[in-house]
């Protein structure tokens, strides 16, 4: 019996399983429009860009021509909003121009971030003329303050043009096209002191900015260090000797105490530099790098920066369907840009330019190093005291030569299927007491993937449809106030909570899920988010070792009854993707037959016979780390009873009422179709009908011996099948729907 199980575990479970982990998630929770609170106005359209301001209780959310301020507990509630719409002449402007007066020619909010004096800064496309404005909320209202700013370098022209900004100290920076045409891409940073890149292809090369991500590195600094800005970003690469461009991952970054040059690079960074990142994929069949499409910066407010982990999106650039996550240490990223080689561009055969590591002598200060306490004694205490041969150096060799691995040189997550677009980390404690990062990634099929990295081992614990029609997830975010995700897309905002225990019903379920934010309390006999206020739960999310939940209590089989002849169909839903569903008849393994079909959630017995009756089991197989676990998940005592004993009352079969008004009404249809049926066949006579036929009979005496015996066979095949199609299944008795059907069993 274990043997036979075991065996039917081996053919039955999936086949992506892999020494690094599953790629598929373990359950897929269908859209529902109890999972989520989902807030959207009619007719308006784009909510990517969030502010959350959990001092004041809200999520900002900025979208086509508004601004909305919901309760960050529900989304659902709005307590504000203000419109900012493009005019008339505006939209004719753009419009002349060659954009979509219906789509393109509106006021695309792209910006939102929260200034000091407890306002906000918004900025938005305006009809391809970018605008921004100061905005405050107070006594339940969203004002602008109508000071507009010129948008250009701050925020996109074009609304689907890909772009990052970042607010530090009153200072935003911003990595965008500062034209129409999006033809001059820039790193800025803006107001008081405006500082950008040069244009030129060795800085930035038909660039698609990802995300910008500050790290404190003065702090505690002992060489008096200053702060950086990481750009991260794709673009067509200078360095490869193809005929075809290829595009490569990049991270630059820019001192933030930076104030260009004396002479050279007046107002650009004198700080910029960029290096490859790569995310190298085994599984996939791939010519080209992979490409970065989000980043997102964790850290650890009790530990140093060289601490932060950088999470990021890969997706390919063929038609491929694997997309990767890959972590970055940040110490390893700026060992880099402070202690690696250079490129430097060499002409060949002169008029190509090939990309080679520099090996000639490096000037002093180093280029693009930060001003610390070295450069200070060296009595450069800004970049406008900086040499032009440390400037010049920066602005022709701006790529380092290394490469940046992610940590363990491999993806922490691969996945075949929707496109990955977001990502965000949040870190929790398990009951072990060791912390684990759970990602949260959006698709382009509006689903959030929820999963852990488990020292080298991918698992994806669920993937959650959370808008009712597939598109993508453009924005997400995590409050720690009150623990919940949120996500965006074109048409609307939602709220996921990010422990969903509920959704498990036994011990076992809960255990296999490994999910660090659920355990099982033995005392409820429910899974429970862990809280420190709770008592020890039963969990364990490195091996998912099942052994630790108490014995479970036997299940109640559901009483079925079926006619011989009939059709029935016994209910069971496998709480897992990674599991098996194995079905007994009385102990014994059923395997598929003519008879037997094993439906996605369902076994179905057609044509039953008395060898049918039985107790049958639906049982779930999975494996985790330790071992492989069966658990019960229903169980049907199933009675067939043949017609030829009188429908014995033994077993519950409901008789006909002959007295009732449905026989009385049944007499009164069949009297209705023999009147109908009588009228028929008197038209028919009337109109000769039946004379024709007769005369088409004897037309077919003439036919050949062989038309003959074909005749003579559709005939019998004829009269068998209108037989069979005639035939009940099932015999014809009041009230058998409500009493042959029980729960979760259907007969038929």
């Amino acid at each position: 019996m274990h043997l036979l199980l075991s065996l039917c575990v081996v053919w039955l479970l999936p086949m992506a399983w892999t020494l690094e982990g599953n790629s598929l998630p373990r359950r897929i929770i269908s859209y529902q429009q109890d999972n989520v609170d989902l807030f959207q106005e009619e007719g308006v359209f784009n909510y990517s860009t969030m502010l959350l301001r959990e001092d004041l209780g809200l999520l900002v959310i900025g979208a086509r021509e508004a601004v909305y301020a919901v309760d960050l507990h529900n989304v659902s509630i709005k307590f504000a909003s203000v419109k900012w719409e493009v005019t008339q002449a505006q939209t004719d402007d753009c419009g002349n121009k060659g954009k979509d007066p219906e789509t393109e020619c509106k006021n695309y909010i792209r910006v939102l971030h929260e200034m000091g004096d407890n306002r906000m800064y918004v900025c938005g496309t305006n009809a391809f003329d970018p605008q921004c404005d100061f905005m405050s909320y107070a006594d339940g209202t969203l004002t602008l303050e109508n000071k507009a700013e010129d948008g250009k370098g701050k925020c996109p022209f074009d609304p689907y043009q890909k772009f990052a900004s970042l607010m530090v100290d009153e200072d935003l920076y911003s990595a965008t096209s500062m034209n129409f045409l999006g033809s001059e891409p820039a790193l800025i940073r803006s107001p008081d002191v405006s500082i950008r890149t040069e244009f030129k292809t060795a800085w930035l090369n038909e660039p698609h900015f990802v995300s910008l991500v500050h790290i404190p590195e003065s702090v505690n600094s002992a060489t008096g260090d200053d702060d950086k800005v990481y750009l991260f970003f794709s673009e067509t690469a200078v360095e490869y000797d193809y005929y075809n461009k290829v595009v490569v991952s990049r991270v630059a970054r820019v001192c933030k105490g930076d104030l260009g040059g004396e002479r050279t690079l007046q107002k650009k960074w004198t700080s910029f530099l960029k290096a490859r990142l790569e995310c190298p994929i085994l599984e996939s069949q791939s010519l080209t790098p992979y490409i970065i499409q989000d980043a997102y910066r964790w850290c650890d407010p009790f530990k140093p920066w060289t601490d932060c982990l950088i999470f990021t999106i890969f997706t390919p650039q063929d038609a491929s369907d694997l997309s990767a996550v890959c972590v970055y240490n940040m110490l390893d990223i700026s060992r880099v840009f402070t202690e690696g080689k250079y490129k430097t561009p060499v002409t060949v055969e002169t008029s190509f330019v090939k990309w080679v590591m520099y090996s000639g002598e490096v000037p002093s200060p180093r280029p693009g190093a930060c001003i610390d306490d070295a450069a200070r004694k060296a009595n450069i205490d800004q970049t406008l005291d900086l040499p032009d041969l440390t400037l010049q150096f920066v602005k022709n060799r701006p790529l380092m030569d290394n490469v940046i691995q992610p940590v363990g040189e491999k993806p922490s997550l691969v996945r075949k299927g929707a496109t990955f677009t977001r990502i965000i980390v949040n870190q929790v404690q398990a009951a072990d007491d060791r912390m684990y990062h759970v990602m949260f990634i959006g698709t382009e099929n509006g689903t959030v993937v929820k999963a852990v990295n488990y020292d080298g081992e991918m698992f994806i614990i669920e993937e959650l449809h959370v808008f009712k029609s597939p598109e993508a997830i453009k924005i997400l975010r995590f409050s720690i106030v009150t623990d919940q995700l949120y996500a965006g897309s074109d048409s609307g905002v939602v709220q996921i909570p990010v422990a969903t225990c509920d959704r498990s019903s036994t011990c076992i379920d809960c255990v296999l899920n490994r999910d660090p934010y659920c355990g099982w309390d033995k005392e409820t006999g429910t899974c429970v988010a862990l809280s420190q206020l709770q008592k020890k739960l039963i969990q364990s999310v490195q091996d998912g070792d099942a052994s630790l939940c108490p014995k479970s209590a036997p299940n109640t089989p559901v009483n079925q009854s079926i006619w011989v002849g009939g059709n029935l169909k016994l209910h069971c839903t496998n709480p897992s993707i990674h599991a098996a569903t194995i079905w007994e008849q009385d102990g014994r393994t059923l395997s598929p037959t003519g008879r037997h079909y094993f439906l996605k959630d369902d076994l179905l017995i057609i044509n039953t016979s008395d060898s049918d009756a039985g107790l049958y089991s639906c049982l779930s197989v999975e494996r985790s780390k330790t071992n492989e676990y069966t658990s019960t998940l229903a169980e049907y005592q199933v009675n067939v009873a043949s017609s030829a004993t009188g429908r014995g009352d033994d077993i519950g079969f409901p008789h006909a009422q002959r007295d009732s008004p449905n026989v009385a009404g049944l007499y009164a249809v069949i009297a209705v179709f023999v009147i109908a049926f009588l009228g028929l066949f008197a038209w028919n006579l009337y109109n000769g009908h039946f004379t024709r036929s007769c005369i088409r009979r004897d037309k077919s005496k003439q036919l050949s011996p062989e038309s003959h015996e074909e005749m003579a066979i559709d005939s019998s095949h004829n009269q068998r099948r209108t037989e069979s199609e005639n035939k009940p299944l099932v015999p014809d008795t009041n009230n058998s729907s409500s009493n042959n059907n029980h729960n979760n069993g259907e007969a038929t």
